[in-house]
């Protein structure tokens, strides 16, 4: 296979997956496969999960080509990454050559143009269907002489294209005509330029990846999810959720003794006699979360569990910080300027985590543009046929656990109108306005716009809000490109994490370096740098959000700069004033 260029993992991750077409070595190409791609190893559940309700919006809309009904059957799903060895299979394509020097159509580009150019160009144009077919220009040749000549070629619109026979100057076409869909027979195909993004738009999770599966096997011998969502609710009080109170669940404790080579028999009567001396933790899932109903519960879980095993190998919250003997400048900074800061940036906590474990899948493709959902769902088939195959990059990274302070959460809740159950103006339990807020929050899932804003919608702007201006901010600070940086949103449990993109411009220990010595300054600019956007008043008019005061770079934020508002942050009802 020939060489025509090297990318980076991440670029051939959103720009060089199967069936999407790029420039390379002064020719187009398309995707034909990942060559020897590698299997990773991740959690199939946790996959699955959450591709189901990524996908969602398709299924609603009847367009996700079946995807989400054989995630359920347990059709094979396999994650696999690139081989920078072997790299990635391309094809000339489209096979529409065109002469560089007297823009002749040719019919082969191993023979010389007319003209006596021996190197071939191609007609950047391709045929599309949101159905995923994609097709290559037919373009009539004068019947006479055999020959077709491209006349227009600086417009990118198809319709300014004229084709004629460069010998009798008869005009043989306006435009590429039209084509019915090869794939569905349903339409004819959109003609545009093949980079154009209604050509091919890829689509892709983040997924926090357990970092070892043992890590979530200790955690659902200890209760799994519902052990997570008690961590999370009381706070994370406890550095971990295997560690809560100080102590073990029985069904985790049981676990350690088979793994030390005690007998079943044994490892039970020695788990029933510190169960008696109360030094096992009580099961997860009874008392105040049962109240949760059931779907509320369900997604409260599933998120709770994310950061459970976002924070299994590492975690260090700011409250831990000590400052070397005899630093007092650095004390004080820990003792006073770090919690004054969180407190004025309404937050609960920052916590820094060092191997962060994110893995960036794509999944499919849609053609047409548009949002989620407007178009078909086109996943990526196993080239055997067996199932779908993934394409991903999975690394550790450094990232920041923000969590927004509950009690200012539900107040800004309540002044927007909504009403939460065991919650009111003037409670000061945390605990109490986590629990409120989880049974009233259904945060909208992925390309779902409400017509009507509801908690779940409100809470979702306010904490994607909150993410985008605090990526920008801390972009500013280190004084590196914002796409550096991404995000992932825990809307449900008020949070989010701020993580470097692997393999991107953010160097490995400069997050933690902000953490240890500039928190304090970032907070502050996160709450007092300028809040007006130089658009204004237009911004505020139109959407309250835009690229010159909350958006992010596309690879930064999966959502596509939707549910966004300044508002949520600033001026009369703002969280932060």
């Amino acid at each position: 296979m020939s060489d025509l260029g090297s990318r980076s993992a991440s670029q051939v991750l959103r720009t060089f997956l199967p069936q999407q077409t790029a420039d390379l070595g002064g020719g187009i190409y398309r995707v034909v496969e990942w060559s020897s791609a590698v299997p990773l190893s991740v959690d199939d559940a946790t996959v699955r999960r959450r591709l189901e309700r990524e996908v969602r919006v398709w299924e609603i809309a009847d367009k996700d080509g079946g995807f989400v009904n054989d995630l359920r059957r347990g059709r094979r799903v396999q994650v696999v990454a690139l081989d920078e060895t072997r790299g990635v299979a391309v094809e000339r394509y489209p096979r529409v050559w065109l002469c560089p020097s007297c823009k002749r159509v040719g019919k082969r580009m191993d023979r010389a143009c007319r003209c006596g150019n021996t190197r071939w160009g191609q007609l950047h144009f391709l045929g599309f269907h949101e159905c995923g077919a994609c097709v290559e220009p037919r373009v009539p040749r004068c019947p006479t002489h055999d020959d077709v000549q491209l006349v227009g070629t600086t417009s990118t619109k198809t319709s300014d294209l004229r084709f004629r026979c460069p010998q009798c100057q008869r005009e043989l076409q306006k435009g590429l005509g039209f084509q019915w869909c090869p794939g569905c027979q349903n339409g004819g195909v959109h003609w545009n330029v093949h980079k154009a993004r209604t050509a091919y738009t890829p689509r892709g999770v983040v997924i926090v990846n357990p970092p070892r599966p043992e890590r979530l096997r200790e955690l659902q011998a200890a209760g799994g999810s519902a052990r997570a969502l008690n961590w999370i609710v009381d706070g994370l009080a406890s550095d971990s959720p295997l560690s809560a109170d100080g102590k073990l669940t029985r069904a985790l404790f049981v676990a350690q003794l088979l793994r030390n080579g005690m007998d079943e028999q044994a490892a039970a009567a020695l788990a029933d006699a510190a169960d008696r001396l109360g030094q096992l933790a009580p099961d997860p899932g009874r008392g105040v979360l049962d109240a949760l109903p059931q779907k509320q519960r369900e997604a409260a879980e599933q998120d709770a569990l994310d950061i459970a095993l976002a924070l299994a190998e590492s975690r260090q919250p700011s409250t831990s910080l000590q400052a070397p003997p005899g630093n007092e400048l650095l004390h004080q900074r820990y003792s006073v300027k770090y919690p004054h800061a969180l407190q004025r940036a309404a937050l609960a906590g920052i916590d820094l985590v060092e191997r962060f474990p994110v893995l960036n899948v794509m999944y499919g493709y849609t053609r047409g543009g548009g949002e989620a959902g407007e178009t078909r769902l086109v996943a990526f088939r196993h080239p055997k046929g067996d199932g779908y195959r993934l394409h991903g990059d999975l690394a550790k990274t450094e990232a920041y656990l923000i969590r927004l302070d509950p009690v200012k959460v539900a107040g800004w809740l309540h002044l927007r109108g909504h009403h939460m159950t065991g919650w009111s103006p003037g409670d000061t339990d945390p605990t109490a306005a986590r629990l409120a807020i989880l049974a009233a929050a259904e945060v909208p899932a992925p390309g779902d716009r409400p017509g009507t804003a509801t908690l779940g919608s409100d809470l979702l702007d306010l904490v994607h809000s909150y993410a985008h201006r605090f990526m920008r901010q801390t972009a500013a600070l280190a004084g590196i490109d914002r796409d550096a940086l991404s995000e992932y949103l825990v809307p449900l449990h008020l949070g989010f994490f701020v993580y470097a993109v692997p393999r991107g411009e953010f160097v490995l220990g400069g997050m933690q370096a902000v953490f240890e010595t500039d928190l304090d300054t970032l907070l502050t600019a996160v709450v007092d740098a300028e809040r007006r956007c130089p658009l204004d008043p237009g911004c505020s008019r139109g959407s309250g959000a835009c690229p010159a005061c909350l958006h992010v770079g596309e690879p930064s934020c999966r959502a596509y700069n939707t549910h966004l508002e300044r508002a949520a942050l600033f001026g009369r009802t703002g969280l932060l004033g």
